[in-house]
Parts: structure tokens; sequence; C-alpha cells
């Protein structure tokens, strides 16, 4: 062995090329060349030996390097061989240790196996992609009149439970003009003007918001998505944004076809005209923050937790207040529209009569039930059974409390004179719930413990909910989702998890991990399982996202389609066929593995983040990244009916502590914690053999 050159001051000399050096990676050691560690010029090894970084040596006189020695030993190999064995180490970690070497071939080899598995195309679900539109440069006439108004009214086709959002204060006193500079989002990421804040779709419709302006788009036959709508441009940014797009030839005239947004109190109504173009309906004042927006059929609904409902009415044309009590939940099913409030109270209007149901310009919000335990109701869903149609008499509501109750009332034509009736009671959640969703075959609920989400069979007899056996459990998940304050760029609105859809079998969430991330996990809504995974075509980070249940074609053979519109930081909208993964379902896992998790969570920084667990009940829990949104693991009741393990052993096989803290531990554990400037889009999963009937065992944990 060649004698070792003398240092200086703990710096090795100049040697020969042969000369033997030991190393010390991570604790581990490795003994190889000096002519193998600098053959690289410019490289982290020929400034280490040349003396121009000093070194720490070990005990042995080894120099130590505080890095991976997992991911060193292929940098090594390759060192030797000039040839890549990755030897199962993951390429982003690979490229991110090579890049701090400074081995700059074995970076371009790595970055050329990266662009392998990237397409600006996408995947097989990849269904299209509209740029970033021209910033207006016209402003909007603070003094535009209220135009013309006509009569009519549609019920809302798409139900889903909505708890109300956060308070957003004195959000609306931030618009500032584009021109200024915008102060850092929450994320920690810089809030640009382009990026889109929220999307929202509306049968062949989509609207899309930016910082101060929005945009719609009509879906042609033969042409695809066309622009048709841009508003001028605001003094504010848009915090909630509504679209509602009636088939041609309504009741309405003009007025079919109609886009609202809102900020503060503040709120603007236009209506769109089928071949381009649209004009200013009026400008509505709420009094208080709005913090829903929304519309059930053509009549505008805004909402706030102060307990004010205002609605634009189609048929009277003016807007109208109403004071009710604090309001915590809201849906809306066919022309109903429900609102839960703090003291346990469940109210409603139906909106196609406010016409007739009008006494001294009020609305009649009339009480339809009140909680025996008088806890606020924090969520709400409503079920019309067929049974509905022919009687009207017959409906379903489940509903969600501050206490983490869920309960079923049941309203059938032997109870009209009295009122709704308790079905059911369960008190599975330790925490508020913060959604809630009943259909024809389940009944779902999300708490805010991690966004905890349980899941019950419903057992139906001619259409109508049975009491034999009843709701029996099926499934117990959660959906990681760490989000900003504000979510991606200032607006939480634009990243609701869902569920989303109408039919049992194609509800979904939508989770996002961290702020920062361009993959989206699309899981049924009813056991966790993941339907596939999205990855931005062009790595910007996704900052808003819906589903679209889109009409078919008039075309032979045509069916509705369902699409995944995720709107990009950079101002992008791409849409992906949800419908083309629910028929390839299968061979995904679960939820998240836990190299995805960790994947993920590499983009985030999980030092101040701290449990919910505990936190006083919240209409919608507004996270930060000192609070989890949502959860990670998917596990079923019957995987737990099988051999269930002690509780302490279960706790030291799943690590100590709160979900939070095991996050934090397996960050730790590594070496160091890595931060790729960008990951790589992966090839997503999803498509494959048949997945077998929901009934089968879960007995995987994911995330």
């Amino acid at each position: 062995m060649a004698a070792a050159a003398p240092a200086v001051d703990g710096v090795p000399g100049r040697g020969p090329p042969g000369e033997v050096i030991h190393l010390n990676v991570g604790g581990k050691r490795f003994s190889t060349s000096r002519q193998t560690l600098t053959w690289i010029p410019d490289s982290f090894f020929s400034s280490l030996l040349s003396g121009r970084i000093s070194t720490l040596k070990d005990e042995t006189g080894a120099i130590f390097i505080d890095r991976d020695p997992t991911v060193f030993a292929p940098i090594l190999n390759f060192l030797r061989t000039k040839e890549l064995d990755p030897r199962g180490v993951h390429g982003s970690s690979l490229l991110h240790e090579a890049q701090f070497y400074g081995l700059t071939p074995l970076v371009r080899r790595l970055q050329l196996l990266e662009e392998l598995d990237r397409s600006s195309c996408g995947n097989v679900l990849f269904n299209g992609y509209l740029p970033p539109p021209v910033f207006p440069v016209k402003r909007r006439n603070r003094h535009s009149l209220v135009g013309p108004q006509q009569a009519g009214g549609r019920p809302a086709p798409v139900r889903r439970s909505n708890t109300m959002p956060p308070n957003l204060g004195n959000a609306g006193l931030l618009g500032r003009m584009l021109d200024e500079k915008s102060p850092p989002s929450p994320s920690g990421l810089p809030e640009e003007p382009g990026m889109v804040r929220l999307v929202c779709g509306h049968h062949s419709w989509i609207a899309v918001a930016y910082s101060q302006f929005l945009v719609c788009y009509r879906l042609k036959e033969a042409s695809g998505w066309q622009l048709v709508f841009s508003s001028p441009r605001l003094d504010w940014p848009i915090e909630r944004l509504a679209l509602t797009a009636r088939v041609l030839g309504g009741a309405l005239g003009e007025h079919d076809k109609m886009v609202a947004a809102a900020t503060g109190s503040e709120i603007l109504l236009w209506a769109l005209q089928p071949e381009g173009g649209g004009s200013e309906i009026g400008v509505f004042h709420l009094g208080v923050p709005v913090e829903a927006l929304f519309f059930v059929g053509n009549q505008l609904i805004a909402t706030s937790h102060t307990g004010r409902i205002g609605v634009w009415n189609a048929v009277t044309k003016h807007w109208q207040v109403q004071e009710v009590q604090p309001i915590t939940s809201y849906d809306a099913a066919g022309s109903f529209l429900l609102l839960g409030c703090s003291n346990g109270s469940i109210y409603y209007v139906d909106v196609q009569k406010f016409p007739l149901r009008m006494k001294d310009n009020d609305l009649l919000v009339s009480e339809l039930y009140r909680d025996p335990a008088e806890d606020g109701v924090t969520a709400l869903s409503v079920y019309l059974t067929p049974k509905t149609s022919d009687s009207g008499n017959w409906i379903e509501i489940a509903y969600g409390t501050s206490s983490g109750g869920v309960r079923v009332i049941v309203q059938h034509p032997e109870t009209v004179g009295s009122g709704p009736q308790l079905f059911q009671t369960f008190t599975v959640h330790r925490s508020p719930v913060t959604k809630i969703m009943l259909s024809e075959k389940h009944l779902i609920s999300v708490c805010a413990d991690s966004n905890h989400v349980r899941t019950w069979s419903v057992t139906r007899f001619r259409g109508m909910i049975s009491t034999q056996p009843g709701s029996t459990p099926l499934a117990s998940f959660k959906i990681l989702a760490l989000e900003s304050a504000d979510g991606h760029g200032g607006c939480s609105a634009g990243n609701d998890i869902g569920p989303y859809g109408e039919r049992d079998d194609q509800q979904v969430f939508i989770q996002k991990v961290v702020p920062s991330a361009s993959q989206l996990f699309v899981r049924l809504s009813s056991t966790g399982q993941r339907v596939c995974s999205v990855r931005s075509v062009d790595g910007s980070p996704t900052t808003a996202f819906t589903v679209l249940e889109c009409e078919g074609s008039r075309r032979l053979g045509s069916r509705p389609r369902r699409y995944l519109l995720t709107g990009q930081a950079n101002g992008s909208l791409a849409m992906w066929d949800l419908t083309t993964a629910m028929d390839g379902l299968g061979q995904a896992p679960g939820g998240l593995t836990e190299e995805e998790l960790m994947e993920q969570l590499e983009q985030c920084d999980l030092a101040p983040l701290a449990s919910s667990r505990g936190s006083l009940p919240s209409p919608s829990p507004r996270t930060s990244l000192t609070s989890l949104h949502s959860a990670f693991s998917n596990t079923s009741l019957s995987s737990r009916r099988g051999s269930p393990s002690p509780p302490q052993a279960e706790a030291r096989r799943r690590g100590g502590g709160s979900f939070v803290e095991r996050c934090q531990e397996l960050v730790r554990s590594g070496p160091e914690p890595r931060r790729p400037p960008t990951p790589a889009p992966r090839p997503s999963s999803g498509l494959g053999a048949p997945l077998a009937p929901p009934k089968m065992k879960l007995n995987e944990t994911s995330f």
C-alpha cells in the first residue's frame, strides 16, 4: 500500500495517482484510489484531495463525509467503471447526490434517464392542456349598472357535501395592483399574479380564476375547448368562484350561463354568451365576508359564517339578504338549500319557490330539524330517493356535528307533519366532522383529526334506507394533504379534497400531499383505493383542482365523461380523463406507499408541524404548515378482524407518538433531508386489470 502523503492542517496533500484513499461516508468505510476519485475535474473529490476544501477525519484517519453511504456506493462504482448501476437507489436521490459531488458526466446521464420518464404530452389519462391566457389590460368599470334579468330556474345537477370555508376576515383588503410586489404566500412560495387560484366546471364549461381576472372556456364538439370570456382586470384578488351553464334554449335566455366571483363582501356576476363574450349583470354586497358562493339552479347563493345569506333571484330580479343563525355548513339537492348552523338547527329554503314565499321582502327560512344534543351542524348531505320524485315527501339527510357525531335523519310521508325523524347515530369520530356524503350505497364522513375518513355500506329496500341490517362499517382511512393557511399562493378554496361525484362507484377524493406538489392522487371515497395518480406535464406545482362531470356529445355511442382539472402555478390548465382511469381501475396500491409519501414530504419542511388533534371545532378546518389538513393511512375494518396485535406491539411497529411525530422521525432517520429542485414527473399508475369488488379486504396500511 502506498504511503499517504503528508497532510497540512488536516487537508490531504497531493499524492501519486495510485495512492489509496480511505473514506468514511456516513459511518461506512470505503477505500479507493486517488485517480478514481479525481478523474472528473472540478468535482467535490478533486477539490477535497487538492486541499481546496477542508477535511474532517475519524479516529482511524479516514476522511469523513457526512452523506448517505447507500447512495454513495453506486456513485463510487461509476467513478471506478464509468458505468451506472443504481442498485435499487431512487433516481432522484442519486441525481441529488451526483449534483452535490459535482460529477457532471453522471448528472447528465441521470437527467437523460429522467427525461425518458417525462413527457410534455402526458400519459394515457392526459386529455388536454390550455396555456395561460393573455392578461387583460382593460380595468373593470366600477360604476357598472345592473343589467336586465329574466325568470326561471333549474336544480343544480351536482350535489356535494359542504362545510363553510374558513373566515377570511379582511382578506378583501389585500387587493393590490399587479405591478406592485405581492407578499410571499404562507407556503413560502411567491404569490404569482398569473397563478391559477380557483377552477370550477359545469356541464361543458370551465371557469378559471387568477389573482385579478377570470376566464371561461367552452367545449365544442369539433374544435375542443375554446376561450369564450375574459373578465376585465379587477382591483382585488378573487377568493370565491361559481359557474352555472344551462343547456341552449333555456328559459333565462342569455342568463342561462353565468359566472360569479367574490372577495371580501363584494360579488360580481356576469352573463355568458354561448358563442363568446359576456356582460356584467351587477355588483352585490353581502356586508360580511363571503365564505361560500354557489348556484342552485340559476339562483346565486352567497353565505357567511356570521349567519347572513344573500340570494340573487332570477325571477324577482334583485339581490336579497337574510339573517340566520351562524352558518357552519350547507348542501343543495334539487331545488332545496339546507343550512347547518352552530346552534344545532338545520334550516331549509326551496329556491324555486322564492317568488311564492316572499313576505315583507324576507326569505322564509324554515327550521327543518334540531340536533338532540344541540351540537353545531358542521357538515350536511342530502339524498333524494326515488320516492322523492313520486311524492316529494321522502328525504334523507346525513349530518356531522362539532362533537364528532354522525347522524342520519329521514322524513317520509308518515312524518310530514312532525318533520324528519332520527334514524341512526354513529359516534366513531372524536373531532368535529368536516365533510359528509350520503348516497345510494355509502355513507362517508371526514373529521378534523387529520381528515380521518370513515365509510359505511347503506342497506336499502325499494330505494329507501333500511334498518335491516342498517348501515354497516366498510373502511377507515386517511388522506394526507399538508396545506398552508391559505393554500398555495393564498387561496385554500381551490384545494378541496372532495368527495366528488354522484355515482357511488365513481365518487373520489383528490389528494395533494404538500402545497408545492405537482402530483395528485385520485382515490375512491368508499375504500380509499387508489384510482390513479397524475403529475403536471410541465413540472409546475398544482395550485387548484376540481372534478368536472361533462355531458356527452351527440355522436352515437358517446357517453358523459369525467375530467380532473388541474390549475398550475404558471397559469396553465391541464385535463385528465377520470372515466378512462375508472374503467381501468386496478393494480394500484391502496394509497401512497411509504416511498411515495417520503418523496412528497421531501418537498415540505415538517419542522413546524403540529398535530391538530384537540383543536376547537371549526366549520372547515383551516390548516397551515402547523396542522394536518388530511391524513395518511388506509385500513379496512375487515383487515382488523383477522388477528389483532396488542396495542403496545402495534405502537412499536408503527412508531410511537402522533402521526406528525412519526413523519418527523422518518425524515430524521435519513442521513439528511433531501430537497431536489423539482421532482421529475413519473408515469402515473392506475391502469390495469379490473379491480375486485369493493367488499375485498383491505389488509394493507397505506398513506
